[in-house]
């Protein structure tokens, strides 16, 4: 068949395509655009989805009656100046868009209207595209003293193989909505409107420039939990910052979508940065467990290519090691700097689960009543005794008295942060008493993150302290799991564990980490194997081997039904509060719930 050149209107509507894959596409292009333009406050509405009607107005420099023209033809833009020979630089770009395909792309398949006030200009214009076909520039009525305002009718109707695959009005709906909270995170110094159907959507209001008015807008959007939560980020490495705030490990959510991550001011779906975010939560988290975390980085544009697809959403750097490191190092400074705190959520998910009840104790007959006087001056017989209640004379709790502090001592141990011992429920439970409320600890989690943190410090500080076993220890295995531990033998011996090939299915155990006590070494082994299989060859050593530690750690610590003295308990408070990360344990579950007297008190009527 003979190469013919496609028309005009064609190649406008297949790079339209490319562009403008849904109703949110178009949004985010008139957004950047406004944004790019100045805008200090942008309204959005969208009707049946955006498919029917959208409508984006801005305040910004506005556009000239001469400029108009240019605006809609494809390939011209006001964000790239050519150098002195002519050629444009494209990895010098410090705007959002810089393309010049959004207003074409979306004419070419749509029903656009161009109205704009240039700043300083009294008077205001407009012009039409329906399907590619331009209409002449005309006077124009303009609400506001500058700015533009782009109106998109029936979207895709030039295209209508392409509406066919549009999701129901109410998915439509919902990605516009997140895409402006996107734009609305990235850029919190500009007011946000949106309006779904005629309904109030999303009302922000522009913020401080900082990173308190950066905490209020995404306080706004993430919700008030993400606030009391986060913790701030701020670090810089050859000339690349990264700021922005992260939430506590045990503030983490079943999905990603609660992680979003901007370069230079532009949201971004980058997997370098996502793998980052995980790696930096790996010790912390549960593999089906996500952090959440909003997360900025500014640098050179020379040393980032936005130019990579058609929607902008993706980027590459020119050194991906050095960025994901920085990632992952201010990270886990942060969360070391969190120290034992743990969200505050789970306080709120602990009351949940209490019920109260104001009726008669079920299952509970009042018995008949004791002999004696009545109240109307009468004498009643007992049938038989009253028994005793239900709870009020049996033990349900482990409780240990409070130790006498040793002299000298000034701290009253109500006032640590986790507080004073008071009992073990279930010898699996720690209730700690504090200056203003309870605290309510897992025994076994807690030991296991500090067993777990003790064995990486003793590992960077130059090993694990081990201890020789009196008799060194067959572990049958699979001679695929026995292949694979001998060849991690050197790798192990740096967390304490000490083994030898023993045969074609089996390792001798010689050592074990000290930190471990008497352990169970069969389990121990067969669980370090079954991680290695499970972990297989994707992740990186480093953090195969965290994970067996892990492990290592779990093996190792209280378990639960071991009974603890009121010493133990406050010793083990006392760790807690000296070591980091100690709020959640080894797989992201918090270590400890602390409950206010005041929640207390409203679980009973009080308040």
């Amino acid at each position: 068949m003979p190469i013919r050149r496609l028309p005009a209107e064609t190649v406008n509507r297949i790079a339209a395509g490319e562009v403008v894959e849904r109703p949110a596409s178009a949004v985010k292009e008139l957004v950047e655009n406004a944004l790019d333009a100045g805008a200090l406050y942008i309204e959005v509405q969208a009707d049946q989805g955006g498919l029917a009607r959208i409508l984006v107005a801005d305040d910004g420099h506005g556009i000239g009656p001469d400029e108009l023209p240019l605006a809609v033809e494809r390939h011209a833009t006001s964000k790239l100046t050519p150098e002195s020979d002519g050629r444009v630089d494209l990895l010098n770009i410090g705007t959002l868009g810089f393309r010049g395909e959004a207003l074409p792309s979306i004419g070419s398949v749509a029903r656009l209207s161009l109205q704009s006030r240039a700043r300083g200009s009294e008077a205001a214009y407009a012009l039409t595209v329906d399907a590619g076909l331009m209409s002449e520039v005309g006077p124009s009525a303009f609400p506001g003293p500058h700015g533009a305002r782009v109106e998109v009718r029936d979207l895709f109707y030039a295209t209508p193989a392409r509406l066919k695959f549009m999701k129901s009005e109410r998915s439509e709906a919902m990605a516009i909505a997140e895409e402006i909270k996107r734009q609305a995170m990235a850029h919190p110094e500009v007011g946000f409107a949106l309006d779904l159907d005629g309904k109030k959507t999303l009302r922000l209001s522009a913020e401080t420039i900082g990173p308190e008015g950066r905490l209020a807008r995404l306080a706004a959007v993430l919700g008030r939990d993400f606030q009391d939560n986060a913790l701030e980020i701020d670090q810089e490495r050859e000339g690349v910052r990264l700021s922005g705030f992260a939430g506590l490990p045990t503030f983490s959510r079943g999905n990603g979508l609660h992680q979003h991550l901007f370069v230079n001011g532009r949201p971004v779906k980058d997997r370098l940065l996502q793998g980052a975010l995980r790696g930096a939560y790996a010790d912390f988290l549960a593999r089906d467990r996500f952090p959440v975390a909003a997360l900025y980085l500014e640098l050179d544009p020379h040393y980032v290519d936005v130019n990579v697809h058609p929607a902008k959403t993706e980027v590459r750097f020119r050194d991906p090691a050095m960025v994901r490191g920085l990632i992952v190092g201010a990270l886990r400074h942060a969360l070391a700097g969190a120290g034992h705190r743990a969200a505050t959520t789970t306080a709120g998910q602990a009351l949940s689960g209490f019920r109260t009840n104001y009726g008669a104790l079920g299952g509970y007959t009042p018995p008949p009543p004791a002999a004696g006087w009545s109240g109307t001056g009468t004498w009643r017989s007992s049938a038989a005794p009253a028994p005793n209640l239900p709870g009020l004379n049996e033990t349900s709790a482990r409780y240990e008295a409070p130790q006498a502090e040793p002299a000298g001592q000034v701290i009253d141990p109500l006032d640590y942060p986790l507080g004073a011992a008071r009992a073990q429920l279930h010898e699996t439970y720690i209730v700690a008493q504090t200056r203003d409320g309870l605290v309510l600890v897992d025994q076994h989690a807690a030991h296991e993150r500090l067993v777990y943190e003790r064995m990486k410090a003793e590992s960077e500080g130059g090993g694990v302290a081990r201890q020789a076993l009196l008799l060194p220890e067959v572990v049958e295995l699979d001679p695929a799991e026995a292949e694979r531990l001998s060849g991690r033998i050197d790798e192990l011996a740096e967390f304490g564990l000490i083994l030898e090939p023993f045969g074609p299915g089996a390792v001798l155990v010689r050592e074990t980490p000290s930190a471990l006590g008497d352990t169970d070494v069969q389990g121990l082994v067969h669980d370090i194997a079954d991680d290695l299989a499970e972990t297989g060859q994707a992740l990186s050593l480093k953090d195969r081997l965290a994970h067996v530690a892990g492990t290592m750690a779990c093996h190792g610590s209280i378990r639960a039904g071991r009974r603890l003295t009121a010493a133990e308990m406050n010793a083990l408070l006392r760790q807690m509060e000296a070591t980091p990360h100690s709020g959640q344990c080894n797989h992201g579950r918090p270590t400890y719930v602390e409950l206010k007297l005041a929640d207390v008190e409203k679980l009973f009527g009080r308040r």
